[in-house]
C-alpha cells in the first residue's frame, strides 16, 4: 500500500492527536510520561593540536635514492605514495612513560647492500618521539626492526604492518599478526638492538588435530592486561569477533609454522550462545531486544579492559554506531548515535572519554542516514551498502571527535578535536586530510594520536570534479602524525589493569574445527513492528529462491515513534542481489514523512535509487536520487565516482 504525501501528514498528526498518554501537544509527538532523561553535556575544552616529525620522505623507489644529502644521519628516508593507498605510515599506542608512539613505515631507496644504511629498507616498526625530544643519535625516531638477523624473525608474517602497539610492559610489540620482543628492555631503551630483537608470529589452531596453518585472523586489539586479545576473522559465513588467551609458545609440535610463536587459547566466539539477533520474530511479530550484542566488527577494549568496543548491526536504519559490551556480564551500552558513520574508536584509560573516527560534519551518508529513529528493519538488506559509501575508494572521510562516557544524546554530538585551523590548505582542519585507523589515547589521559592522509588520485584530479590538493607537509608527503593535547587535563598515573578473563559467559566457546553458528534468521513473511511510543509498521520479508539470507525488505509506517518526538508514515522498499562475491546491487524505493520536533521527508526518484557497490573498493554508482531534506534542509548522495 502506498500513500500520498498530503494523507501522510495528516495521518501522522491525526495518530499523535489521538495518543492518550501523550505529555506533549506538539504535533507529530506522543512521548510518553517519564521519558529518559540524559547527563548535561560537557563544556568544550582547549585542545592542541600538533604534527610530529617524520623521517625524510621522497617518492622514488630506487636503490641509492635516500641519500646522504636528504637524510645525512643516514637512518632512511619513507616512501611517499602519490596514488591509491597509503596506509603507511601508520600511528599506533604510546609508549607506557608517553614519551614516544609506535609507528609503521615503508622505507625506501636505501643503498645496497653491504652499505650500513641498507637496513632502512621495506616496511619497519619505528619509535616516534611526542616531546620534541630526540634519541641520542640526533634524531626524533628509532627503527626496532632494521637490520634484525633472519634467525630472529622466522615465520615472521611479512604483509602484516597494521595497528601497532605497546604492550602495557613496555617490552614488547603488537604489530599486525606478530608479537615483537625487545629483549626484556623497555622498548625506548638504548640497549635495545636489532641482534636482541625477535619477531613472534601469532598462531591460531582452526582444526581439530591442531595441523595446518593459522586461522585467518584480522583488526588485532591486545587487551590492557598484556595477557588476551581479541580480533575479527572471515571464517565460516561471514565475518565474526573471537577473544582468546596469548600463551608464548617456545617449540610447537604442531600447526605451522613450527618455529616459536605465540598461540591463541581459551577462544571465545562473540556470538551470544543463545544464537538469539537484535531482530527477532514472535510469531508475526517483529521485536528488537537492545540487550543483546550483536558484534559486526571488534574494535578493541575499553580503557580498563572491562568492554568490548564494536561496531554492531544499527539500532536506528542506515545509522552505524559505535557500541560497548561488557565482557563478565554481556550489558551493552551505546557509545556513538550520530546518523553519520563511525568505526575506529578509542576509549581513555580511565573509561571517562571516547575518541571516535567519524564522518559527522562532511554529510557524507546524511541523504541515506540522515532521519532518525527509523526501525532499522530494512537494515537486513541495506546495511552492506549503508556501511560502504561512506569511501570514495581509499579515501575516508573521518574526522576525530572526542564524546564523554554517556555517548551522543539530545544535540550533543562531542567536540570535533581538530575544529581550531582555519581550514586553509595543510592546516590541521584542512577537509582534503581525512583520519585513519585508530585514534589512540595516552595512558595517563591527557593526549590523544591520530594520524590523517591526503586525498590523492582517483579520488581526486582526472574525471573527479574535486582537483587533488599539493601537500604542504614536508617533503610533499602525504600521511600526517598528529598529536593533540587536552590542556587544561592534568595526568593521573599509569593504572593497574585486572587481568580478563578466559571464559566469556554470554559468549559461545570456541572449539577448533567446529562449524561456526549462525544467528537465527527471521523467516520471509509478513510482520507487524509496533512502535516503542505509538504507531506501528507493516513489514513484508522475502527470500529469493536458495537464498540463506532476505533479499528483499519491504516496510510500511502508519504513525511510528521510537523516540516519542516525531512520527513516521510512508513506505521503503529495498533489495539486494550479490552480483559477485563483493559486489552488490540495491534497488531502493522510498517516500517516509517524519513529522514532530523534526519536519522531514525521506525520497527516492520515481525510478528510485539503484546502486552498484563493490565492498572492498567502495566506488559509489548510482542511477536514480535519494534525498532527505529535514527542517528545510536538504541533503543530497554523493556524485558518483567522488
Amino acid at each position: 500500500m502506498r500513500f500520498s504525501p498530503t494523507w501522510l501528514a495528516i495521518a501522522g498528526c491525526f495518530l499523535a492527536g489521538i495518543a492518550q498518554t501523550s505529555s506533549s501537544n506538539t504535533p507529530g509527538r506522543c512521548r510518553l510520561p517519564g521519558a529518559p532523561t540524559y547527563p548535561r553535556p560537557p563544556k568544550p575544552e582547549p585542545i592542541s593540536v600538533v604534527r610530529l616529525p617524520l623521517p625524510p620522505s621522497i617518492v622514488s623507489d630506487e636503490v641509492g635514492a635516500c641519500t646522504a644529502k636528504i637524510n645525512p644521519r643516514r637512518t632512511g628516508c619513507i616512501r611517499i605514495v602519490l596514488t591509491g593507498d597509503d596506509s603507511l605510515p601508520q600511528g599506533g599506542t604510546f609508549t607506557p612513560d608517553g614519551t614516544a608512539i609506535v609507528v609503521t613505515v615503508n622505507f625506501t631507496g636505501a643503498p645496497a647492500a653491504p652499505d650500513p644504511a641498507s637496513i632502512y629498507s621495506g616496511p619497519q616498526v619505528i619509535l616516534l618521539k611526542t616531546g620534541n625530544t630526540t634519541f641520542p643519535n640526533g634524531d626524533p625516531w628509532k627503527c626496532i626492526t632494521c637490520g634484525m638477523p633472519a634467525a630472529n624473525r622466522l615465520g615472521r608474517n611479512e604483509d602484516s604492518w597494521d595497528y601497532p602497539r605497546v604492550f602495557k610492559d613496555g617490552k614488547r610489540f603488537l604489530v599486525g599478526t606478530n608479537i615483537i620482543e625487545t629483549g626484556g628492555y623497555p622498548v625506548d631503551s638504548e640497549l635495545v638492538t636489532p641482534n636482541n630483537t625477535y619477531f613472534y608470529p601469532i598462531y591460531w589452531p582452526v582444526t581439530a588435530d591442531g595441523s595446518g596453518s593459522s586461522g585467518a585472523i584480522r583488526e588485532l586489539r591486545l587487551h590492557p592486561d598484556d595477557q588476551h586479545l581479541s580480533w575479527n576473522s572471515f571464517d565460516g559465513s561471514g565475518q565474526n569477533g573471537f577473544y582468546g588467551r596469548l600463551t608464548f609458545n617456545p617449540a610447537p609440535t604442531a600447526g605451522e609454522p613450527r618455529v616459536p610463536r605465540y598461540d591463541l587459547s581459551s577462544v571465545n566466539l562473540l556470538i551470544p550462545a543463545t544464537k538469539k539477533s537484535i531482530l527477532q520474530a514472535d510469531g508475526n511479530e517483529l521485536k528488537f531486544d537492545r540487550t543483546i550484542p550483536h558484534i559486526g566488527e571488534l574494535r578493541g577494549f575499553s580503557g580498563s579492559g572491562k568492554e568490548l568496543t564494536y561496531i554492531g548491526y544499527p539500532w536506528e536504519a542506515c545509522n552505524f554506531d559505535a557500541f560497548a559490551v561488557n565482557i563478565l556480564t554481556g550489558a551493552v551500552r551505546r557509545l556513538t548515535a550520530h546518523p553519520e558513520y563511525v568505526d575506529p574508536i578509542d576509549i581513555s584509560p580511565d573509561d571517562e572519554w571516547t575518541a571516535v573516527l567519524d564522518t559527522r560534519g562532511s554529510n557524507r551518508d546524511m541523504f541515506m542516514s540522515g532521519m532518525r529513529n527509523i526501525p532499522p528493519i530494512s537494515d537486513l538488506v541495506s546495511s552492506s551498502l549503508c556501511a560502504s559509501v561512506r569511501n570514495n575508494g581509499m579515501r575516508r572521510f573521518f574526522r576525530p571527535i572526542l564524546i564523554d562516557k554517556y555517548g551522543d544524546r539530545g544535540d550533543y554530538f562531542g567536540q570535533v578535536i581538530n575544529a581550531g585551523g582555519d581550514g586553509s590548505p595543510g592546516s590541521i582542519n584542512d577537509p582534503n586530510w581525512n583520519a585513519r585507523a585508530d585514534p589512540q589515547f595516552s595512558l595517563d589521559g591527557t593526549r590523544l594520536m591520530y594520524y590523517e592522509t591526503l586525498v590523492k588520485t582517483p579520488a581526486c584530479g582526472g574525471e573527479n570534479p574535486l582537483p587533488c590538493p599539493v601537500s604542504t607537509e614536508p617533503d610533499g608527503r602525504t600521511t600526517r602524525i598528529m598529536i593533540a593535547t587536552f590542556t587544561s587535563r592534568k595526568p593521573y598515573p599509569v593504572r593497574k589493569y585486572e587481568t580478563g578473563p578466559d571464559l566469556i559467559p554470554w559468549a559461545t566457546p570456541y572449539v577448533p574445527g567446529m562449524a561456526l553458528p549462525e544467528r537465527t534468521l527471521i523467516p520471509g513473511g509478513n510482520y507487524t513492528y509496533n512502535g516503542k511510543y505509538c504507531g506501528k509498521a507493516d513489514v513484508a520479508i522475502y527470500y529469493a529462491a536458495g537464498a540463506a539470507s532476505p533479499s528483499r525488505v519491504s516496510v510500511d509506517f502508519h504513525g511510528l515513534s521510537d523516540d516519542g518526538e516525531n512520527t513516521l508514515n510512508g513506505f521503503e522498499d529495498i533489495s539486494l542481489s550479490h552480483l559477485s562475491t563483493w559486489t552488490i546491487q540495491t534497488n531502493w524505493y522510498s517516500d517516509i514523512v517524519q513529522k514532530g520536533k523534526v519536519d522531514g521527508r525521506k525520497k527516492t526518484s520515481p525510478d528510485g535509487f539503484h546502486v552498484n557497490m563493490n565492498l572492498r573498493l567502495n566506488y559509489f554508482e548510482a542511477n536514480g536520487t535519494l534525498t532527505t531534506t529535514l527542517d528545510g534542509k536538504t541533503y543530497y548522495q554523493p556524485k558518483n565516482d567522488t
